[in-house]
């Protein structure tokens, strides 16, 4: 089992900077993927980021590429998303997940956080 917390959320004027962690404890393999996830009230899980454990390779949505940057420290088992020139429509729940397979889609992921809040005023 993975366990996996998020931590950083807040509330954030428009333009401002936040950083997401979150902390993963149990089982987790080098060949591991982690990412971030979203969702705003009424809308579907939608993917951001994602990270391998083994390497370092990214892949962003292009909806948050230009801003956001995912990346971890192996060493405290943190995965980190900077977000940068924060937008009122960025307001959502925020959540890391974690697995093997590593996709772009929610099924891919079968563990989760519990998210945090991210709140971004206009």
């Amino acid at each position: 089992q993975v366990q996996l917390v998020e931590s950083g959320g807040g509330l954030v004027q428009a333009g401002g900077s936040l950083r997401l962690s979150c902390a993963a404890s149990g089982r987790t393999f080098s060949n591991y993927f982690m990412g971030w996830f979203r969702q705003a009230p009424g809308n579907e899980r939608e993917f951001l980021a994602r990270i391998r454990l083994s390497g370092g390779s990214t892949y962003y949505a292009d909806s948050v590429k230009a801003r956001f940057t995912i990346s971890k420290d192996n060493a405290k088992n943190t995965l980190y998303l900077q977000m940068n020139s924060l937008k009122p429509e960025d307001t959502a729940v925020y959540y890391c997940a974690a697995d093997i397979i590593g996709g772009f889609s929610q099924s891919h992921y079968r563990y989760w956080g519990q998210g945090t809040q991210v709140t971004v005023s206009s």
